[in-house]
């Protein structure tokens, strides 16, 4: 079948081959300035799109009225490929070669001429068509086909080669970056362009040569990128004809930004050591947020980071607790970019950092603190370091207030100075000064003072000590001294005289401030008046230390005994005690019962605390003194212990709150009873004295002496009548 149908379309072709090849009176003549050239004439060109339609004209109207067209062939370099006979009815009139199969028509409104659909590169060729008529001769027309090849879409690269899709960068804030666009294919050449919107950067025309090959390239070049230039679209077009639109490929700029401010929100000064701060920072302008940091004296601080979405502003905050050393620095907030190598910018805050005085005592410049004699004047200076300056300096000595009191010698100038004149050891001890202002109160560690002043015995008053013959005795003498006392000397006055003692029999311990004295009499003579006296750097004793040194006897008995706090079961009691004997004593304290002795305790002192002692008991208490030399007499009476209540039942505290409710309504009931009497009287008398407003009326009247038989007067039967007084 198909071999049949191939051999009927080459016998045709043959056919139409001859007739165009042999002279007739048909034969076409080409007519100068015809619209349509003939085939001598010039070319008449069609320009179509690869893949699109083209519409190759050709003239097919009879020159004369009466005339009409025959048959239309096509030829491609004189072979046909399309022929339309009008003597042929159906489909079959038209006859289409391989190449054109199903791709071309003939049309013939509103002009005439052969419609190819789906150009192909392979129908760029000169075609010729005939017109044949039936009267007029043969017409030839030429008509070249330009078939145009769009190139492909542009691909974009960096500078490094690599593709870009969609977005170009990130670049850097006022670097260069550089854009590639490659363009493959197309026939006639394109031109490539780069455009930033409707502007027209940089053109690479057709006719521009670049190295052999398929490819053109054209490179666009951006300097010193600005913040313009963040999501900025640049496009590649390349375009060969005006039958189709450029092929495009455009990419958005994406760019680092340097950070364009930073500012420390909260700038609320002062603030309080040891008082948690929070501060904000915020940095505007950097893509991405700038990263936020704190540093103080050189040193980073920990902070929280918080960025927003999609914006270019950072925050930090600083949860701080600021310290006294930290007042008068800058605290330094700091923006800044990791790929920018010189985009750090700071914000300062000079800090003003309230605290607590803080105090410290000094002596004068020009004193000497170990060299300092009774009747010296003596100089404190309190250095107070305060912010905000303290508005009040107080002094103390050993924790009592100083005041202002010149006649006394305490003199305070100008809050942090205090003069003592004519000091006494009595005002050695610690000196402080406390400073105050808003955020409280500063205390100096203490200044200790020490005078230095001549031994005083520690005891003033002269002590009685009993000694026995033959028997050694330890006399001690103790005295308060500045510096402490290093030598110390004993003398006996005694009937025979003064006699110094030997440094032997006694000891000296200087840090203590006492010596102790072993001594032993011998005979009568041996008793007498002991003195002691010390020396330190500031001089001899003035005052020895005395005592009394007598023959060792019995104690005394205790006197003036008191019983006190006896209850059930206790008491307290306390005794004068009387000479001991000059020996230490110990005092003895009996309780007896009926039952026999119930308590026997000794005390250092003249004073017990007795318990357990029973309740309603007679008891007879007996107290005396002793020592070695024996005991005193005793001191005896008799106490009874008070008897012990028994617990109360519910009933009886029913009792007593019923008897007290009772009492209280007996109470109001007789405060009522005088409240009514007392209205009553005072009734009467408002009545009596509207009574006499009316006896002038009855002066005239005679008025009858009452019965004789009547117990009473007629004003005693009558209380409401008041007696007149006689004429």
């Amino acid at each position: 079948m198909h071999i049949a149908v191939g051999a009927q379309r080459t016998l045709l072709a043959f056919v139409l081959l001859a007739l165009s090849n042999s002279p007739s009176a048909t034969q076409n003549t080409f007519i100068t300035g015809s619209p349509m050239s003939s085939v001598t004439g010039t070319v008449t060109r069609v320009a179509a799109v690869v893949g699109g339609e083209a519409n190759l004209p050709c003239d097919s109207r009879p020159p004369q009225r009466n005339d009409s067209m025959l048959l239309v062939v096509w030829y491609r370099d004189d072979n046909p490929v399309y022929s339309y006979d009008t003597r042929v009815l159906g489909p079959s009139a038209h006859w289409t070669d391989e190449p054109f199969a199903n791709r071309a028509r003939w049309y013939s409104t509103p002009s005439s001429g052969l419609h190819v659909d789906a150009v192909q590169a392979r129908d760029r060729a000169v075609y010729r068509c005939r017109v044949d008529f039936q009267i007029s001769p043969t017409r030839n027309y030429r008509i070249a086909l330009d078939v145009i090849e769009l190139p492909n879409k542009p691909v974009i690269f960096d500078e490094f080669g690599k593709e870009i899709s969609g977005a170009a960068g990130p670049y850097n804030e006022g670097g260069d970056f550089k854009l590639i666009c490659s363009v493959n294919g197309g026939t006639p050449t394109p031109r490539v362009q780069w455009l930033h919107g409707d502007t027209v950067l940089t053109t690479l025309g057709a006719s521009d040569l670049q190295p052999s090959g398929m490819t053109r390239t054209l490179v666009l070049v951006v300097k010193n990128a600005t913040r313009l230039h963040l999501s900025a679209v640049y496009t590649c077009t390349a375009d060969n004809t005006l039958l189709s639109t450029p092929q495009k490929t455009s990419v958005r700029v994406d760019l680092y930004l340097r950070p364009l401010s930073v500012e420390i929100l909260s700038k609320e000064q002062p603030l309080s050591v040891g008082r948690k701060t929070e501060l904000w920072c915020r940095s505007t302008g950097a893509r991405p947020p700038a990263n936020i940091t704190w540093w103080l004296d050189g040193k980073q601080l920990h902070s929280i980071g918080k960025q927003k979405k999609d914006t270019n502003e950072s925050q930090s905050l600083l949860e701080w607790v600021p310290m006294k050393e930290h007042n008068g620095k800058v605290l330094t907030c700091r923006a800044e970019h990791v790929r920018f190598n010189h985009s750090t910018i700071e914000s300062k805050l000079p800090l003003n950092i309230y605290y607590v005085p803080i105090t410290r005592m000094e002596l004068g410049s020009k004193m000497n603190p170990n060299d300092i004699e009774e009747g010296d004047d003596v100089y404190f200076g309190c250095d107070v370091d305060a912010n905000p300056p303290a508005y009040k300096v107080i002094w103390e000595h050993n924790e009592v207030l100083l005041q202002h009191n010149p006649s006394n010698g305490v003199i305070l100038t100008g809050n942090t100075n205090l003069a003592v004149r004519n000091v006494s050891r009595h005002q050695a001890g610690n000196y402080t000064c406390t400073a105050s202002n808003v955020e409280g109160d500063g205390k100096s560690p203490p200044l200790h003072l020490q005078i230095v002043y001549k031994p005083l015995c520690r005891k003033r008053e002269m002590k009685m000590i009993g000694a026995a013959l033959q028997e050694p005795t330890k006399v001690i003498c103790e005295v308060d001294a500045y510096p402490p006392p290093n030598t110390f000397e004993w003398t006996l006055n005694s009937s025979a005289g003064s006699i110094r003692v030997d440094a032997e029999r006694f000891t000296v311990e200087v840090k203590e401030g006492r010596s102790v004295l072993t001594y032993m009499p011998v005979s009568d003579v041996d008793y007498g008046t002991l003195s002691c006296r010390a020396t330190n750097l500031a001089g001899q004793q003035p005052m020895p230390c005395l005592y009394t040194l007598l023959p060792a006897t019995r104690p005394d008995q205790p006197t003036n005994c008191t019983v006190y706090n006896l209850t059930d079961d206790s008491l307290d009691l306390a005794c004068i005690a009387g000479y001991e004997g000059g020996l230490r004593c110990v005092y003895v304290l009996e309780v007896w019962t009926n039952e026999g002795l119930l308590v026997n305790v000794s005390n250092g002192a003249a004073l017990w605390n007795l318990r357990r002692l029973g309740a309603a008991r007679l008891l007879r208490l007996v107290v005396y003194a002793a020592n070695s030399r024996g005991r005193s007499e005793h001191v005896s009476f008799t106490v009874e212990t008070a008897p012990r209540l028994a617990p109360r039942t519910e009933a009886q505290a029913a009792w007593e709150v019923n008897w007290a409710v009772g009492g209280a309504l007996c109470f109001i009931t007789v405060i009522g009873v005088i409240v009514c009497l007392a209205m009553t009287v005072f009734k009467l008398r408002n009545r009596a004295r509207d009574y006499e407003v009316t006896i002038p009326s009855l002066k005239n009247q005679k008025v009858l002496p009452p019965k004789r038989n009547s117990p009473h007067g007629q004003d005693d039967r009558n209380p409401d009548i008041i007696p007149l007084s006689k004429e």
